[in-house]
């Protein structure tokens, strides 16, 4: 076969062990963890899934081997604990059965015990153990480990190797990055030991090697094994690239690939996953610098899901193998669709941080694009309807688009009404705002769905209780989204909607209000400082962004600290050709300057009620049954469609 990404699709041999293609799922947590650290029938068929979509390893992640110093909700692998075996070697072959390699990631996350628990008052409550006695960013005491507890560490990684590999798994990721045990003990910003385990970089790395060498003689010489390295900590006091290349010299002849990753725990979470203000593999370099020095495999991530640039990377010998993560999450079949030249219906990873937000506050996981993940169990497949029905879809933006393609997928016959030219709803306006143009594409992308599954797309046309009398469709599903609110306020003529900017962007100038501090605004507000424009931000309460997930929010408020001047607690009640006039809370008049003003002061839902009888099935979804988020739209379309009987 031609295959359109030579080299990304190759196979990769390292020993015995065959590799089908260079894309790996990368470790990535699951959600069902029982009390003891089993995994769950859930967590099993969420790895499956990206087994099934053509990825060549898919990680389980993260083991902690050793519960006595690490009380982490995580999974363990332990003889003593009912099922636990049986369930990892129930989890490894769902993954193999599907071609793909189980691989486990090994793990101890060290003075940052229990970050996995949502509860983190129990986090603070346990003992923190790490190379050395400290106190934490947030108070919490760390103890230094003992020479016989390091040493009972080092086994309990050989131990739990040794029932990993029973239990089926065919690689074995040991992690050494991101601020977890290892890293403490290879960093200087958390090593301050003064034996044979601290000072020097040598016995900086003593601590990894001895671990490493502890997992080879339980898996034996022909299992391979990989290390997870931060090529460059990102902090003043940790390691930087030329340590980081020196570290994985040192490590290199003790293990089969070298992952590199980047960052520390609480520091750089938006370059170690890096976010949509970012560049798509932003962390590339370290690895293509590490892998000048090493004779072994290397592979890198971070926020990749472009096959153009992971084809490049590989043919460039920048790194051997690509993994991914959150990009998995989006499409778990992207590895297959790229194998078949189908790169055209790749489903593209936001970087909203939707999916690690959830994990963060309900233990659960979601992703904004891919409604079946955290549901796997349920079944991936969507069957043919028994009695096909005749749908009618009222709006095209991401919910509708959605649901139209999954009534389609199911054989119904299905007509999608859009009142506007174009597909898309709110998503059109996101083309302006190049950190989010992926957001954009997602339409373009269901839009494709639709006509490849036998979606009738009507453009122009509203629907109405006239048009459905007409039609007598057997089910309609009400996608017609939502408005922009405009303030009545004396000169809200003289203002640009912030969904419309991107058809008025001549209007707005280099000296820019914008009146709303939510999510649309602060992003907004991000891009026209990227632009060099100055922008001042002005939102009536306190706090900026609080519609932002507790992932986005954060990296979010530190972009705006870089260009916008930022005015909370102030009303805006007039706009005139000098700025916008604001009271604040002593009701006194301010006047925030600015030759052109944006509204982004929020959304309200479109009235649909006389559409609430136009089918014997009916169901509102989206922006249309409450202002919320794509992922509910996805969501809702989702299962409207599936529920048409």
């Amino acid at each position: 076969m031609d295959r359109k990404y030579k080299n990304l699709c190759s196979p990769l041999r390292i020993g015995k062990t065959v590799f089908r293609n260079r894309m790996f799922s990368a470790p990535m947590g699951g959600t069902d963890i029982s009390n003891d650290g089993c995994i769950g029938d859930k967590s099993k068929s969420f790895y499956e899934l990206r087994a099934k979509g053509g990825a060549a390893v898919v990680t389980v992640s993260e083991l902690m081997v050793h519960p006595a110093t690490d009380g982490s909700h995580a999974y363990h692998l332990d003889e003593s604990i009912l099922n636990s075996l049986a369930q990892a070697t129930y989890a490894a072959d769902a993954i193999r059965r599907h071609g793909a390699i189980p691989s486990l990631e090994l793990s101890h996350s060290g003075q940052f015990a229990g970050t996995y628990m949502t509860d983190k008052n129990k986090q603070k409550s346990m003992n923190q153990w790490g190379p050395s006695d400290g106190v934490r960013a947030d108070g919490v005491p760390v103890k230094a480990l003992t020479k016989e507890m390091i040493q009972e560490i080092v086994g309990a990684y050989g131990h739990v190797a040794g029932l990993a590999k029973r239990a089926g798994f065919g690689l074995l990721m040991v992690h050494g990055g991101h601020g977890w045990l290892i890293n403490q003990f290879l960093s200087p910003l958390f090593n301050k030991r003064d034996d044979e385990y601290g000072g020097s970089l040598e016995n900086r790395c003593r601590f990894a090697i001895e671990v490493l060498q502890s997992v080879r003689e339980a898996v034996g010489p022909d299992f391979p094994v990989e290390f997870r390295l931060s090529g460059d900590e990102f902090v003043e006091d940790g390691y930087h690239l030329d340590e980081g290349i020196r570290i994985a010299k040192m490590l290199e002849p003790y293990c089969d690939i070298m992952h590199v990753s980047a960052g520390t725990y609480q520091k750089t979470f938006g370059i170690t996953h890096p976010s949509m203000f970012e560049e798509h593999g932003r962390n590339v370099y370290l690895a293509a610098e590490i892998k000048k020095h090493l004779s072994i495999p290397v592979s890198t991530i971070g926020g990749l899901n472009d096959p153009a640039q992971l084809e490049e990377i590989i043919t460039s010998g920048k790194a051997d193998i690509v993994y991914m993560g959150r990009a998995l999450l989006a499409d778990p079949f992207m590895p297959q669709k790229v194998m078949e030249n189908r790169d055209d219906e790749i489903v593209r990873c936001l970087r909203c941080f939707t999916c690690m937000a959830e994990r963060a506050t309900t233990s659960t996981r979601r992703c904004t694009v891919n409604p079946l993940i955290g549901r796997e169990f349920e079944g991936d497949e969507v069957y043919p309807a028994a009695h096909p029905r005749k749908v009618m879809v009222a709006g095209g933006g991401p919910g509708g688009l959605y649901a139209a393609y999954t009534a389609a997928r199911r054989g119904h016959d299905v007509t999608l009404y859009e009142k506007e030219a174009k597909t898309g709803g709110i998503l059109k306006s996101e083309q302006a705002l190049p950190f989010k143009h992926e957001m954009y594409e997602l339409a373009e992308t269901y839009r494709l769905f639709c006509e490849k599954a036998g979606v009738r797309i009507v453009t122009g046309t509203t629907v109405t209780k006239e048009l459905c009398e007409q039609e007598k469709p057997d089910a309609l599903i009400i996608a017609v989204g939502s408005s922009p609110i405009v303030p009545n306020i004396e000169g809200k003529e003289r203002a640009v909607i912030v969904n419309n900017y991107y058809l008025e962007k001549d209007k707005v100038t280099d000296d820019v209000v914008i009146l709303g501090g939510g999510l649309a605004g602060c992003e907004c507000a991000v891009h026209l400082g990227r632009e060099g424009k100055h922008v001042h931000l002005v939102e009536m309460r306190d706090a900026l962004a609080v519609d932002a997930n507790i992932r986005h929010r954060p990296l979010l408020l530190k972009e705006l600290e870089k260009t916008v001047t930022v005015h909370t607690g102030l009303r805006g009640t007039r706009i005139t050709e000098e700025g916008v006039y604001c009271l604040n809370k002593d009701n006194e008049e301010v006047l925030i300057p600015g030759t052109s003003v944006i509204l982004a002061v929020g959304q309200r839902s479109n009235p649909c009620d006389e559409l609430l009888d136009g089918a014997p099935y009916v169901r509102v979804i989206g922006d249309a049954n409450k202002v919320s988020t794509i992922t509910n739209a996805v969501y809702d379309g989702y299962h409207a469609a599936l529920d048409i009987q």
